[in-house]
């Protein structure tokens, strides 16, 4: 169960991060990066966040090369909110495959819906 202030750090975590990634992708066009989760843990020692890319394909080598620069994003991190945490957690990022769950199994309903509920009533 989540305390009331983990919940607060979550959401202080995830609107800076957010602008991190932002400010980072406005060089890179056509990639959009979203912090659509972040996790602290009890001790606020640790965050585990949860990165949304967009186009999907290119989510594995995005991930990669955030991870590779954690170190980086914990210092940017630490700037901003250096007036409301005394310490910045450590972060692991994680890709979140939800929507691509979701477009799946739309995917799926849609292939299995017959072909004549298309056509409409007419009064």
């Amino acid at each position: 169960m989540e305390t009331t202030r983990q919940a607060k750090i979550s959401r202080l975590l995830q609107k800076e991060l957010s602008e991190i990634f932002r400010q980072q992708t406005a060089k890179t066009h056509g990639v959009l990066i979203s912090v659509s989760a972040v996790r602290v843990s009890p001790d606020l020692s640790t965050a585990r966040v949860y990165l949304s890319v967009f186009p999907s394909d290119k989510g594995k080598e995005l991930l990669e090369s955030i991870n590779k620069s954690a170190k980086t994003v914990r210092y940017d991190l630490a700037q901003k909110v250096r007036y409301q945490l005394r310490k910045t957690p450590e972060l692991s990022f994680f890709l979140d495959d939800s929507l691509d769950y979701l477009e799946n199994i739309d995917n799926l309903l849609a292939k299995d819906k017959p072909e004549t509920a298309d056509s409409e009533p007419t009064e």
